[in-house]
C-alpha cells in the first residue's frame, strides 16, 4: 500500500477533478503489475496496473489507494475490470468520499466474490487526497492560504511594496502551487498595487484558472493577468463582482476575456460563501489563496480554508505595516484558529510554517474542517463495516 500512495502521488497536479489514485497487484509474493491516474479521462489506476500485469492477475491481491469506481464516466468501471481479471482479493486504502458512491465499488466486489478489506493507510490516503474530500463533501474548492511575511509580521513596507520579502527558492515554491492547484485567488488591492500575471514559471507546470474578487469591477483591461503564459496559453479569468459594479466596466471586462460573475454582497465585498461553489461549479476543485489581509481574513471567517503555507523572512520593516490577516480578529485566546499537523522547512534562510487550519467550536473547542472526520475516526465505513 506504500507503494501504491507514491505511484499515486505522481499524479498531483494532473489528474483534477479526478482524484490521486494508485495500484498495485501482487501474485504469490510478487509484485505483477503498477499503475497511478496520470490525468483527467486517461485510464484508472487498477486498469493500468491490470494492463502491466496481464494474465498474472488472476488470482492477485490488489492494493488500491482509493475505493474502485463502479460507475460509468469518462471510463468504465473499475470493479468491472478488476472482476473480469479475475483478482481474488482486494485491499481499499480509504473509501470514495462521493456521497453518491456511498460503498457502491466495495459492495460491487464483495458481490462478485471477491474478498475485499478496507482501511489499510487510511488516514495517508485521505490526507493524500484531502482536496478531492474536500470538493466532495463540502461543495467547494479546498483553499491553501500562502502569505509571506517579515520577522516583524509585515507583509509590505509603509510605502505598500512587497518584492520581496522572501528569497528564491521560496518564490519558486509557491510556483509550485500555483501548478499543482486549479486556481490563484487574488484582491482586486493585489492587482491595483502589484499587477500580478499570476502565471506558472516552473517547467511542464500549468497556470491555473485567475480568481479576483472585485466587488466593483475595478480591475483594468490591461493588467498583466489578461496577458497568455510562456507557452502562449491564454489566460483563464473568473472575476467575482456585486451588484454595485457599473455595466459599462463588466462588458469591459468581459471583453478582454474575463468571466465576470456577480454574486451577493458581504460587508461591501463579494462574499465568498457564494464565490467558493460557483468555482467548483466551473471546475476549480483547489485554490491557492494569495490575497491581501482582507480577502484572507474573510476567507478564514467563511471556514474555507484548509491550509495554511506561511513564509517568514529573514527582514525587519518596522512601522505599521500591513499584517497577513486583517478584519476585526478574534476577542478571546479560546476563539483563535490553530493549525495542525504543522511542519516546519527552511528554503535558504526564509522559514516555511505549514499546517491544517482547525476552527474554533462554540465552547472554543478546535475542530476539523472535514463533515466526515468523527465517523472516520470510529471506524465506522459506509458500506457498513469496520475498517480492517
Amino acid at each position: 500500500m506504500r507503494r501504491a500512495l507514491e505511484l499515486a502521488e505522481r499524479g498531483r497536479g494532473r489528474v483534477s477533478p479526478n482524484p490521486l489514485v494508485g495500484c498495485v497487484l501482487v501474485h504469490e509474493g510478487e509484485v505483477v503489475g503498477e499503475g497511478w491516474h496520470h490525468r483527467a479521462g486517461a485510464p484508472h489506476a487498477e486498469v493500468e496496473a491490470l494492463r502491466a500485469a496481464g494474465a498474472r492477475a488472476r488470482g492477485a491481491t490488489a492494493y488500491v489507494t482509493l475505493e474502485p469506481c463502479d460507475h460509468t464516466g469518462r471510463t468504465p468501471p473499475c470493479t468491472e475490470a478488476l472482476i473480469g481479471a479475475g483478482v481474488r482479493r482486494v485491499v481499499v486504502a480509504a473509501l470514495d468520499p462521493n456521497p453518491v458512491t456511498d460503498g457502491a465499488g466495495v459492495r460491487r466486489l464483495r458481490d462478485a466474490g471477491v474478498e475485499v478489506d478496507v482501511g489499510l493507510a487510511r488516514e495517508e490516503a485521505e490526507a493524500q487526497n484531502e482536496i478531492f474530500r474536500v470538493a466532495q463533501l463540502q461543495r467547494r474548492p479546498f483553499t491553501l492560504y500562502k502569505t509571506a511575511m517579515t520577522l516583524d509580521g509585515k507583509i509590505a513596507t509603509r510605502t505598500g511594496r512587497s518584492r520581496w520579502i522572501t528569497g528564491g527558492a521560496a518564490r519558486q515554491r509557491v510556483q509550485r502551487f500555483r501548478s499543482e492547484l486549479d486556481g490563484v485567488a487574488v484582491g482586486i488591492n493585489t492587482v491595483l498595487l502589484d499587477d500580478p500575471a499570476l502565471t506558472t514559471r516552473v517547467e511542464g507546470g500549468r497556470t491555473p484558472v485567475k480568481v479576483v474578487f472585485d466587488s466593483v469591477a475595478r480591475t483594468p483591461v490591461t493588467a498583466n493577468l489578461f496577458e497568455p503564459d510562456a507557452a502562449g496559453e491564454p489566460a483563464r479569468v473568473v472575476l467575482f463582482a456585486t451588484e454595485k459594479a457599473s455595466p459599462e466596466r463588466v462588458a469591459a471586462l468581459r471583453a478582454r476575456g474575463a468571466e465576470v460573475v456577480v454574486v451577493a454582497e458581504t460587508q461591501g465585498r463579494a462574499d465568498v460563501r457564494a464565490a467558493l461553489p460557483a468555482l467548483l461549479e466551473r471546475g476549480v476543485t483547489s485554490l491557492l489563496l494569495e490575497g491581501g489581509g482582507t480577502l484572507a481574513w474573510a476567507f478564514f471567517e467563511a471556514r474555507a480554508v484548509d491550509r495554511v503555507a506561511w513564509f517568514i523572512g529573514p527582514k525587519l520593516l518596522g512601522g505599521a505595516g500591513a499584517s497577513p490577516l486583517g478584519g476585526i480578529g478574534v476577542a478571546r485566546m479560546e476563539d483563535a484558529l490553530t493549525l495542525t499537523d504543522v511542519s516546519t522547512e527552511s528554503l535558504d534562510g526564509d522559514l516555511l510554517v505549514t499546517g491544517r487550519v482547525r476552527y474554533p467550536d462554540a465552547a472554543g473547542h478546535a475542530e476539523g474542517n472535514d463533515p466526515v472526520a468523527v465517523d472516520a475516526a470510529s471506524g465506522d465505513r459506509p458500506d457498513g463495516t469496520k475498517e480492517a
